[in-house]
């Protein structure tokens, strides 16, 4: 009995040491699993939203997914990882901020030679006639001062004449009427060779001559043969044009950098390699409104004649002197978005970390912004592939161009304020109707269609009363006019870069409305516009991508949904 005891105790304790055996080799196989799925688990490089245990297709663009990288380090609420690949394929560059980068600056202006305002005349007739005969024909003869230009009869030039025959026969009484006639063909300009002639020959002239009273080039003819004139009509525009005007516009940024007697290099189209040394003459100190910007003038010497007006010309400022200590950074590093400028900084030496930044920007220095507050010498910020690490910022939840805080969701959008009415809104749905086909026919790839789209949206814009257009004037001027670029004289892609252009600004205004009738969905592709990304607005929930038609009609992913609900 004592024998079979100790064999059942034995057997139990085979038992209970075999299932603690077979737990820690489940233990192990499970741990195991677990960093294999870990190991495993595969994204998209331009979508890393996505993640999948298996290898394949992105669900969204089709292309192939790769390994997705684990986070081995801790980051911030604002910045985000990028993996490798999607780096390499977005060609993103980086560069450190630096304050050398401000030695170097250039102010470049670009214009156009024009005459030189103070040497240009107005040949104007000094009595009133008929031309009879015109001896300078075409604009762009020259002309000598004192050279015949036109023969005119004039009928106050006869009367004028039979009265000086008159007063010179009483000339001995009546001295004083004789000199009174006499300096009134004087004040006609003609001349006293003239006036003798006629008191010479005694015989009364029909037609009298008009003389050149400066030198120069013919830049407007204003008359022809037959046309009857007053006294001081004007005949021909002449420019001497011995010295003109390089006319530069300068932008209100480019302001504070230009003063009167500044010197400046300048170059024509026609002699791209002959430079010309020359100094700031006239600054307008008004500025154009419509343009934003300033005439800057600069005399040059013209006297062999191998600058014509109408030329184009380039000027170029060195203005190191003016900015040697002021952080610069290239202007393909700033995102805008409205008052903001933003650039992303990279906030690991080795890895693809990054954050966005809000920056306040100075005056513009050629292909440089001076950077006033944000950035930190030695700071590496993105400077080629900005958008598309905004748009890995966007799809990511993190700070970005359109999320101004971190706590605002990658599916929302910070519109930009607008005030309008639900009266304005309701006359305003045909435009997005039409604007919708025109996004129809562009996901088809129709240029025909997409011609006759922006004609209709067009006209739905012109249904705007003259009242309404002014509650909104900046956004119907630029859809209206970026339209009219959509038309049979170009070519599909430019078609869709003005449709870019005409959704970002209709994003702007619909996102301010409250009374929408059918629901409306903001929709992204982060590899529209050269990978720089693009928004659309759709009326439906499916990506169809009106910049890619079916090479890639399902790339995208809806941002935001607006009307019905929400």
């Amino acid at each position: 009995m004592k024998k079979y005891l100790i064999y059942i105790i034995i057997l139990i304790a085979g038992i209970v040491i075999g299932k603690f055996a077979l737990s820690g080799e489940q233990t192990q196989e499970h741990s195991h699993t677990e960093t294999t799925e870990k190991e495993t688990m595969w994204t998209c490089s331009m979508h890393p939203q996505i993640m999948q245990p298996e290898q394949g297709d992105c669900p969204i663009c089709g292309m192939d997914l790769i390994p997705a990288q684990e986070n081995t380090t801790e980051l911030s609420s604002d910045q985000f990882r990028m993996t490798e690949s999607a780096m390499a394929l977005a060609n993103i560059e980086t560069s450190k901020v630096s304050e050398e980068t401000a030695s170097d600056a250039a102010l470049k202006l670009t214009g156009t030679i024009e005459a030189n305002e103070k040497t240009n005349a107005m040949q104007t007739a000094h009595f009133g006639g008929r031309i009879e005969k015109l001896y300078v024909n075409f604009t762009g003869e020259e002309v000598r001062k004192g050279q015949k230009i036109a023969l005119i009869y004039s009928p106050e030039l006869v009367t004028t004449q039979q009265e000086l025959l008159t007063a010179l026969r009483m000339k001995a009484s009546q001295p004083e009427l004789y000199k009174a006639v006499r300096n009134k063909l004087k004040l006609w300009k003609l001349s006293e060779a003239q006036i003798q002639q006629i008191e010479t020959l005694k015989k009364v002239s029909s037609k009298f001559p008009i003389y050149a009273s400066v030198s120069g080039v013919v830049s407007k003819k204003l008359v022809e043969e037959g046309n009857h004139i007053m006294e001081g009509s004007a005949l021909f525009k002449v420019s001497n044009l011995n010295t003109v005007w390089a006319s530069f516009d300068a932008y209100e940024n480019q302001i504070a950098n230009l003063k009167k007697g500044d010197a400046i290099t300048i170059t024509t189209n026609a002699n791209p390699n002959e430079e010309l040394q020359a100094k700031i003459t006239f600054i307008d100190p008004v500025l154009n409104t419509n343009t934003r910007t300033v005439a800057v003038k600069v005399e040059l010497n013209n006297r062999e004649q191998n600058l014509k007006p109408g030329m184009f010309v380039t000027g170029i400022l060195n203005t190191k002197t003016t900015k040697n200590t002021a952080l610069t950074i290239p202007k393909s590093a700033v995102l805008w978005t409205g008052k903001r400028s933003l650039v992303y900084v990279k906030k690991s030496a080795n890895e693809p970390v990054f954050e966005a930044r809000e920056v306040v920007l100075g005056t513009m220095q050629g292909e440089y912004y001076q950077v006033i507050s944000g950035l930190d010498p030695a700071e590496e910020i993105v400077t080629n592939g900005a958008f598309t690490v905004d748009a890995a910022a966007q799809l990511q939840g993190k700070k970005s161009m359109l999320n101004a805080s971190k706590e605002t969701s990658s599916n929302s959008m910070t519109p930009k304020k607008v005030t309008v009415n639900a009266a304005y809104e309701k006359a305003f749905l045909p435009s997005i109707k039409a604007y919708l086909e025109l996004k129809d026919a562009l996901v088809q790839s129709d240029v025909k269609q997409s011609v006759a789209k922006s004609i209709a949206f067009r006209k739905a814009l012109e249904q705007l009363t003259v009242e309404q257009r002014k509650e909104t004037d900046l956004y119907w001027a630029v859809l209206h006019k970026t339209s009219k670029s959509i038309n049979e004289n170009t070519p599909i892609e430019r078609h869709r870069k003005n449709f870019q252009i005409i959704s970002n600004h209709l994003i702007e205004l619909v996102q301010n409305f409250n009374h929408l009738e059918t629901q409306l969905t903001i929709q992204f592709c982060p590899m529209a516009d050269d990978n720089k990304g693009a928004y659309w607005i759709s009326n439906e929930q499916q990506i169809r991508n009106p910049y890619f038609g079916d090479a890639m009609l399902t790339c995208g992913s809806v941002k935001q949904v607006l009307g019905v609900g929400n």
